[in-house]
């Protein structure tokens, strides 16, 4: 089959096209012929050898953490799902990723694919839609009637945390460039604040219940989040070289959110998006065969939105 894999750290360079052989399930496993991956930030410091502590893998690696696709072999031990199924995922960040033709994959990671969308373009769902998803609401306990900044609202997580935050009934303040100001506001943001020619502590007049960070702002741009929040509040940074800043005298936490996979959790975003509640953006679809020139344009700051990665037809 056809992969994408790196055979040492460095710059997208090291990416190189090639031929792989085919996987096979082991006990709890099933394997997937790839519809879709999808590129995020964090597949290219994985590249780059930047997350060797954390996250450490085997060379050569594949990246891609997400994955959509269809189920063609299943393991021994595997209960819920057939040959044939569709489905989508987050992948265990140290394993083998999803920038192939085929991959393997824990069943429990998985969930069906939603209906209402094409399967590859389902790929840009799982890891940006977790990370909204607990940053609101495991993390931030956001509930109906409160109050929510989102700074940096104009990527990928921000358009899924706008809607899921209103969906909950939230009151929604996004952050966002001229260039994303549109997509934020129809992903239904109530105020919209051009932070390129306004500060954000200016703008935000009342306290928030919970700000959330999803912009790599200076460490001084991100305390003075902390002050826009009430006491008791919460503040949830995923920008994590950047430890969340905390205001202990007004009982303000500050977390550092480190996304994790989880089925159920995903189920409901499925769910959500099949009822038209959650819309799932698309920005670019690129060839596998170019993913080391998608790295590269991700590395020069020219990646916007989502994009998915295509394997070539198995």
């Amino acid at each position: 089959m056809k992969a994408v894999r790196f055979h040492e750290y460095g710059n997208p360079s090291v990416l190189r096209y090639e031929d792989v052989e085919q996987p096979l399930p082991g006990a709890g496993q099933v394997r997937i012929r790839v519809a879709a991956t999808s590129f995020n930030s964090v597949d290219g410091n994985i590249r780059g050898g930047f997350m060797q502590g954390p996250i450490p893998v085997k060379l050569p690696h594949t990246p891609g953490i997400d994955v959509a696709g269809t189920i063609d072999a299943v393991g021994e031990g595997v209960d819920g799902f057939a040959v044939g199924d569709d489905v989508i995922g987050f992948l265990p960040m140290d394993g083998t990723g999803a920038a192939a033709q085929y991959v393997l994959a824990p069943a429990d990671v998985l969930t069906p694919a939603p209906k209402s969308v094409p399967l590859a373009d389902a790929a840009a769902l799982p890891v940006v839609g977790l990370t909204a998803y607990q940053a609101l609401f495991d993390h931030g306990k956001l509930t109906a009637g409160q109050r929510v900044l989102i700074n940096g609202a104009g990527g990928a997580v921000g358009g899924y945390a706008v809607q899921l935050a209103k969906n909950a009934g939230a009151y929604a303040i996004a952050t966002a460039s001229p260039r994303s100001s549109q997509a934020v506001t129809s992903a239904g943001a109530d105020e919209v604040i051009d932070h390129t020619t306004n500060a954000v502590t200016a703008a935000v007049t009342e306290p928030v219940d919970l700000a959330l960070n999803l912009a790599p702002v200076a460490p001084d741009e991100l305390a003075a989040l902390v002050t826009l929040v009430r006491p008791g509040g919460v503040l949830v940074n995923t920008t994590v070289w950047m430890p969340a800043p905390s205001d202990e005298a007004r009982g303000v936490r500050g977390i550092d959110l480190f996304v994790r996979s989880d089925a159920n959790q995903l189920a409901q975003l499925v769910a959500s998006t099949d009822r038209g509640e959650l819309r799932v953006d698309v920005a670019e679809r690129v060839p596998l065969a170019e993913l080391p020139a998608l790295h590269a344009r991700a590395a020069d700051g020219a990646v916007h939105g989502k994009v998915i990665v295509i394997p070539p037809a198995a």
